[in-house]
């Protein structure tokens, strides 16, 4: 016979969504059990030590921060949580320094005007069709968040309906002649899993914004220091936190949530069911007889989007000895991003990297002398699940060897700079996150994914049974973050009513 205990509610998984849906919850008056798998609290917003080096898993640079002041931004919202006070914010002060090597190298600033310049300054000639470019951006953006917020279709500006959902490239053929400049302000496109040939241009229209307006940050002790600031906030309110613990089944009677059971047998009453973890793994949870005809039709229907390949270093140097001018750089081969996105498929040599350098200004996790570096590239898991395992560290090293190599064309010298290195792949994002092919960012985040015509997040058809997290929307970090507290309010609400 199993123990049962009583919640309000019940969070599956302490990843970005689960932390702020937990808190959100609990210092809104419901009783909270927030079920975590690992020992830690955080999924992607970690990190872990090698020597002496502390290492940030996944966070390149955090979005939608914003200053003191600025309404609608990630500073309100950890406010609101009670948590800001212990956060400090690192600012970066460029978006990205890109580089093509024989092709270009431009570092672009984090402010629209500095933006303009400096791209005027590498494609000359182009100023005016920037400053279109970004207040087409800018409009985009208004209204696309006009209809995130559910203004009538009747009162939104008529440019969100033409421009929204073209591929961003067709946008930028639209206002630009040079291949460079065009790929310059196509860089981001790896952040959102998509070429820009594929990517709807309200996704980059949203991203740029949230980048020049509310500038790039990190948060200094990285984003562990976020997602444990994140618990503390839940268990001061009174939540109760089970590390170490998986979800065995969501309960159900006559279609309704009532409950969990946990790995040990313990069975856990709740009202309401919050999941963190993917779409596939919760309803699996369900059992096949629990899970709606509607549910498995849209299932059918979705793509396990694009996970990661990471190589993390401690380097015996400083950014200044290595000639790090900016905390962001992404290198890639050559302008050909619909050759880069099918390379994601194969285990051919890395074509795109981001390279972070997380002490240009410093976030403490290296010591004096000393810097911390990664290099990540996408890949998508399929590609590891075929590597026999005899020959699994083999490739994974000789695979961050092409990491490296393109590194060098940006950093030359960064090689021999090497004191510790740890290596990423897939398969361990599938092992540590629990997702199906170790995805980062959910589905694949194409047109199709789009909230437009998706409701993961707002219909899971089983009542009492509520999403957040990447695969039921957006994924990233704002994104998440942003989604595991506006479902928790709009649970909150509906309790209320």
């Amino acid at each position: 016979m199993t123990a049962t205990t009583d919640f309000d509610a019940v969070v599956i998984g302490a990843g970005n969504a689960g932390l702020t849906a937990a808190a959100t919850l609990q210092r809104g008056g419901l009783r909270t059990l927030l079920v975590e798998r690992h020992n830690i609290p955080g999924g992607c917003a970690t990190s872990f030590r090698r020597g002496r080096f502390e290492f940030e898993t996944a966070l390149h640079q955090l979005s939608g921060v914003g200053v003191e002041g600025q309404q609608y931004t990630l500073r309100s919202l950890f406010e609101r949580l009670g948590v800001a006070d212990s956060l400090e914010f690192v600012q970066e002060h460029d978006l990205y320094r890109a580089v093509v090597p024989g092709q270009y190298d431009v570092t672009v600033p984090a402010d629209w005007t500095g933006a303009v310049d400096a791209l005027e300054d590498a494609f000359p000639g182009n100023r005016a069709r920037v400053e279109r470019f970004f207040a087409l951006v800018r409009d985009v953006t208004f209204w696309y968040i006009a209809a995130l917020r559910r203004t009538p279709a009747a009162d939104i500006g008529p440019v969100l309906f033409r421009q929204a959902l073209r591929p961003l490239m067709d946008v930028l053929d639209e206002h630009f002649d040079d291949p460079g400049l065009k790929s310059v302000l196509g860089t981001y496109w790896p952040y959102l899993g998509q070429p820009p040939s594929r990517l709807a241009f309200q996704e980059m229209a949203l991203m740029l914004y949230g980048y020049i307006e509310f500038k790039p940050w990190h948060i200094r002790g990285g984003s562990q220091a976020m997602s444990s600031a994140l618990l503390d906030s839940f268990v001061a309110a009174g939540g109760q936190v089970r590390f170490n613990t998986a979800i065995e089944a969501i309960l159900t009677k006559r279609g309704r949530v009532f409950g969990v059971r946990l790995d040990d047998g313990q069975e856990v009453s709740a009202r309401d069911v919050v999941s963190n973890a993917s779409l596939p793994v919760t309803y699996a949870m369900l059992g096949d007889d629990s899970v709606p005809t509607a549910v498995r039709d849209d299932l059918a229907t979705r793509r396990v989007g694009v996970s990661a390949f990471a190589l993390h270093m401690g380097l015996d140097a400083t950014p200044a000895d290595l000639g790090f001018t900016t905390s962001t750089t992404f290198v890639s081969v050559d302008l050909d991003d619909d050759r880069t996105y099918a390379s994601w498929h194969s285990l051919e040599p890395a074509r795109g990297i981001c390279l972070s350098s997380y002490d240009i200004a410093p976030i403490g996790f290296a010591p004096a002398g000393a810097s911390h570096v990664s290099l990540l590239t996408l890949q998508y898991g399929d590609v590891w699940e075929k590597v026999p395992p005899a020959e699994y560290a083999r490739t994974k090293f000789a695979y961050a060897e092409t990491l490296l190599d393109l590194a060098e064309q940006a950093v030359p010298g960064i090689r021999n700079a090497i004191e510790e290195a740890d290596v990423a792949t897939p398969l361990t994002v599938a092992r540590y996150l629990g997702h199906p092919g170790g995805a980062i960012y959910g589905y694949d985040q194409d047109r199709t994914e789009s909230w437009l015509f998706r409701n993961s997040e707002r219909e899971t058809h089983v009542p009492g049974l509520h999403l957040a997290g990447s695969w039921a929307g957006p994924g990233g970090f704002q994104p998440t973050l942003e989604a595991g507290h506006r479902v928790a309010r709009r649970l909150l609400r509906a309790r209320a009513a």
